[in-house]
């Protein structure tokens, strides 16, 4: 019996063609994420409002669905381990640890050596990391933060910031443990909620963690107070395209990603 690949196909080989090639959906830049592995939001809101040539690449690290001190630790090696599962036979420009409460437990030096380990060459930068360069975008040091969080995860956060040069008025959670319920939280009091811990020396309102959907809210929220509003997910995607070259200005996120 003739081998394999001795035998006549029944198919006929296919006609000598040359397809037309274009640069591809990463033309400006590649751009990756590291989510929890319970992430549902931060994905969706890179894909939504990335701008046009901008690839959004995401992986995501073990971590238990309750977001605690202890989980939030436990979880730094795995991030080097997702990296490294992003496009592993092309450059990323930038990749980005997409958790804020993360960052500020791990610290964003361990977590910028994970990364690196991960995807070297490219620019590191966390959720934290971008935050903070919103906020001095912005001009802004005084600042009032809402939060999803339980208050051991607040402290630490507040202590972070002020460690960094911001003038903390006030931190204020939900006191939510699980990331699936996180997600749950409804745009309409998220609004409500920005608007209750505004202060009236506060130059703008963070509203931390990328779980929640404070996206769809900035720009009512802005108009209400009268402040900048920075979110974690709007401040991530603003940071990931500085540091990539994409200088758009995008309407429909704040003021922050309109005007700086």
């Amino acid at each position: 019996m003739a081998p394999d690949d001795a035998r006549p196909s029944r198919w006929p080989a296919s006609r000598v063609r040359t397809p037309r090639f274009d640069q591809g959906r990463n033309h400006r830049a590649a751009i990756g994420f590291i989510l929890l592995a319970m992430e549902q939001t931060v994905d969706s809101d890179m894909a939504l409002h990335a701008p046009d040539g901008v690839g959004v690449h995401c992986a995501r690290a073990p971590m238990a669905n309750r977001v605690s001190v202890e989980t939030l630790k436990a979880m730094t090696t795995g991030i080097g381990d997702a990296a490294g599962r992003i496009l592993p036979d092309k450059q990323l420009d930038v990749v980005c640890y997409a958790c804020t409460s993360g960052s500020v437990v791990i610290g964003e030096d361990a977590v910028f050596a994970e990364l690196n380990r991960g995807a070297p060459g490219a620019k590191t930068t966390s959720l934290i990391t971008g935050v903070m360069r919103a906020l001095d975008a912005l001009q802004a040091k005084r600042i009032v933060v809402a939060t999803p969080y339980l208050d051991e995860v607040n402290r630490i956060e507040a202590d972070y910031m002020v460690a960094k040069g911001f003038e903390i008025l006030d931190i204020q959670g939900l006191n939510i443990a699980d990331d699936a319920d996180m997600v749950r939280v409804t745009p309409d009091y998220l609004l409500e909620f920005g608007t209750e811990v505004d202060h009236p020396d506060a130059d703008a309102i963070f509203i931390s963690c990328g779980a929640l959907r404070s996206v769809e809210i900035i720009d009512e929220l802005e108009a209400r107070t009268g402040k900048p509003v920075v979110t974690s997910n709007q401040a991530m995607l603003w940071d990931c395209l500085r540091l990539a070259g994409v200088d758009d200005r995008l309407d429909g996120i704040g003021r922050l990603v309109r005007e700086h």
